[in-house]
């Protein structure tokens, strides 16, 4: 399997690249509406019991949809939110998509074990850029196979080390494979979501599949956009400040 078997379709010759949205039919009328679609994030290798506790009480208060924490945090955000309808989202090979199949498989079943119900998984991104999808359609069902069918799954493409066409290649092959979402980023790399690459996605996976965007979303306005632009799910450190605006 390689690149020329899939197909790249959007004009990127337009001048005016974001007008190939499909947009979202979500409808937000305050920033306290964003709140269902936010994972409330704390991904920093520093991060405390203390900071983790605030988080988990923060998405409590404001009713974000899930916290989104390292693995090492799994358990203790399942025993901490347990009966607050938050869902707790770990990562897989974070943040560089840098390691085996096996290896992310055996990740994302421990994470679940502990208590998970939402993985967002990096892809391999070198091989990728080698053209060579039949490794990366393989790291994508290894774990996807770990994963539980109640198990919401979100691989993250790492849109900022792609080109245009390599970011509709992987949309295309994240959905082929099954996952519930597309991410954008990492918010670990050189850049995070832009509207641009939200849109782009949009088209490329139709309306019916999640796109999640993270990275640099740091306002009321810049969620906002991402929404319009197709996002069903924004991976936010600024949760609070956003739904406060």
């Amino acid at each position: 399997m390689d690149i020329d078997n899939f197909s790249f379709k959007p004009d990127l010759d337009n001048k005016n690249k974001q007008n190939f949205s499909e947009g979202c039919k979500i409808q937000i009328n305050s920033p306290t509406d964003l709140a269902p679609y936010i994972d409330h994030t704390l991904l920093k290798p520093d991060a405390t019991e203390s900071q983790i506790n605030k988080l988990c009480e923060e998405a409590i208060k404001y009713g974000f949809y899930s916290v989104c924490v390292n693995p090492v945090w799994v358990g203790y955000c399942t025993k901490k939110l347990r009966g607050n309808g938050v869902k707790v989202c770990t990562v897989v090979a974070f943040p560089l998509g840098a390691t085996n199949s096996k290896t992310k498989a055996y990740e994302a079943r421990n994470a679940i074990e502990n208590g998970a119900s939402e993985i967002d998984m990096v892809i391999n991104v070198g091989a990728l850029k080698d053209g060579d999808l039949a490794t990366v359609e393989e790291d994508l069902r290894a774990v996807l196979r770990a994963c539980r069918s109640t198990t919401t799954t979100k691989a993250i493409i790492e849109t900022c080390l792609l080109t245009d066409e390599e970011k509709v290649i992987a949309s295309q092959l994240v959905k082929k494979v099954g996952y519930d979402f597309v991410k954008t980023s990492t918010g670990f790399s050189t850049a995070g979501a832009t509207v641009y690459d939200v849109a782009l996605i949009r088209r490329t996976v139709g309306s019916k599949m999640g796109i999640k965007a993270a990275g640099g979303i740091r306002t009321f306005e810049d969620a906002l956009k991402m929404i319009k632009a197709g996002a069903t799910r924004l991976g936010c450190s600024a949760s609070v400040k956003i739904v406060n605006a």
